[in-house]
């Protein structure tokens, strides 16, 4: 462990406090929650939970502090994320530790991925409110778009960093005042953005951070009704709930939950780049990613060739501590986390499918900590268990089909909708399967991955889109101003 994050953050308070009205304030609750090295299974350190009654605080003082955020200048708001963006950077080893040891993942891919891509977040949100248009014309009407007000962000624990930018960046850019809860599990990388936002100049009110859990604080937060907006990033199970909280206030509520996302593999697809690049992001972040292509769909007459190379890529993985430079890949996330996968392949053994790497337990020569061994089923049936749910951890399940309209059938037949992959050397074969797919985001031969691009589900993987300039007008509502006559139209006096 390093101890220099959680000191630092200890030395200046942080751990007991959450971040309202632009001061580090004590909770009204005595509540406090423990950071679990994943890596060790000890805990690292201690916050304190908040409240619904610092729920209650942080909200009001987002509504006070929307009633000039949401009118100041573009130009204004896009030089505060400027300032965010580039703190980010100066600091982007601080996250990457703080991420390395909330989460568990591997230095390398915290310091390559996590940090840089949330990074990106906020860069594009202040690049698209450079160039947006918040009032058009259209005959004699102005469609105005104005930020929808104060906005509740719920945010995960597997992408910490990343998924709070993508939800502050636009909001903000928006003109939105927010209050964020991240996840009391991963909850340090949380404390360094409000510092990065505090040190950056935000306005007291336009950024709040209460931590806690969710029937606490999230359901305080969902069901305020001086909330104009919530935005979840969860399980589905959560995002259900968070629905039903808003309900009763008619708020507007975006969901990007959870994913079971299919690889197709067309017939024509070259193996050799297809295969090993498909395991590569099925089990990046360890798997623990909603859109993660968990099921690969491939030619039944290609399946032993496709499971060679699946087991040549998987034994290049290197799974170990966290804040080693060789490792590839570190624990899960937390105990829950590791008790379902646990659970889940016990589930895929039992149900017939073909074990061909992995299985239970942990790594040889790794006693302790929340370490899966890297694991992948073959000759899956598509209604197994192991196909259907959501696992969240390292386990590929390989789907032989016979047909590509199978194939296609087999891609869309689960609950979810979020990711999907489709590979291919024939470019408008693999176009005309990736139009039949119902998911958000469809990625052809694996391009290189785009925060303008936007992101969210069909079906129970959500509502909602978030990056890009979908994810900017997520936050706003729309006016239309009927009579107005466009400033530049001759004057008909």
């Amino acid at each position: 462990m390093n101890p220099s994050i959680v000191e630092r953050l200890r030395s200046a308070g942080r751990l007991d406090r959450v971040f309202i009205d632009g001061e580090w304030v004590v909770p009204q609750g005595q509540a406090r929650s423990s950071v679990i090295d994943p890596s060790t299974e000890e805990p690292v350190a201690e916050i304190a939970l908040g409240t619904a009654q610092d729920v209650a605080a942080a909200v009001a003082a987002a509504r006070r502090a929307f009633a000039t955020w949401s009118v100041s200048s573009a130009q204004s708001r896009a030089l505060l994320l400027d300032r965010v963006h580039s703190l980010i950077l100066e600091r982007a080893e601080l996250f990457a530790q703080a991420i390395s040891l909330e989460m568990g993942a591997a230095i390398g891919f915290a310091r390559s991925t996590q940090v840089p891509s949330a990074a990106q977040h906020i860069r594009v949100a202040r690049d698209n409110l450079a160039s947006y248009s918040f009032v058009t014309h259209r005959g004699d009407m102005a469609i105005m778009r104005e930020a929808i007000g104060v906005c509740g962000l719920i945010t995960p624990w597997n992408w910490p960093l990343y998924q709070i930018t993508a939800k502050v960046g636009p909001a903000l850019a928006a003109g939105c005042t927010v209050v964020l809860k991240p996840s009391e599990l991963s909850p340090l990388s949380a404390l360094l953005f409000a510092e990065v936002m505090q040190d950056a100049g935000i306005p007291p009110g336009v950024f709040n951070l209460v931590s806690g859990n969710g029937p606490e604080v999230g359901a305080a937060l969902s069901a305020h009704p001086d909330v104009d907006m919530i935005s979840i990033t969860g399980s589905t199970r959560a995002g259900v709930l968070v629905a039903q909280a808003a309900a009763p206030t008619v708020k507007r509520v975006a969901q990007e939950l959870g994913g079971k996302s299919p690889n197709l593999i067309l017939p024509d697809a070259d193996l050799a780049r297809a295969v090993p690049a498909g395991v590569a992001a099925a089990f990046r972040n360890v798997g623990q990613s909603c859109s993660a292509p968990t099921r690969m769909i491939v030619p039944r007459a290609r399946l032993q060739e496709v499971e060679r190379i699946v087991l040549e890529a998987a034994a290049s993985f290197v799974v170990g501590d966290p804040r080693s430079e060789q490792t590839t890949h570190g624990p899960v996330a937390n105990r829950a986390q590791f008790n379902r996968v646990q659970e889940m392949i016990s589930i895929g053994i039992a149900e017939g499918a073909r074990l061909i790497c992995g299985g239970l337990g942990r790594p040889e020569a790794l006693s302790r900590g929340f370490y899966c061994r890297p694991t992948i089923f073959t000759a899956v049936h598509p209604q197994m268990q192991i196909a259907q749910e959501e696992i969240f951890g390292p386990v590929l399940a390989l789907i032989p089909y016979d047909s590509v309209d199978e194939a296609v059938e087999i891609a869309n037949g689960t609950v979810y909708g979020l990711g999907a992959h489709v590979q291919g050397e024939d470019l408008g074969a693999a176009r005309a399967v990736a139009a039949r797919i119902r998911s958000g985001q469809v990625h052809i031969n694996y391009p290189a991955w785009n925060p303008h691009a936007p992101f969210g589900g069909y079906k129970r993987s959500g509502n909602g889109r978030e990056y890009g300039i979908e994810g900017l007008e997520e936050y706003l509502e729309t006016k239309a101003i009927l009579g107005f006559q466009d400033a530049s139209a001759p004057s008909t006096d």
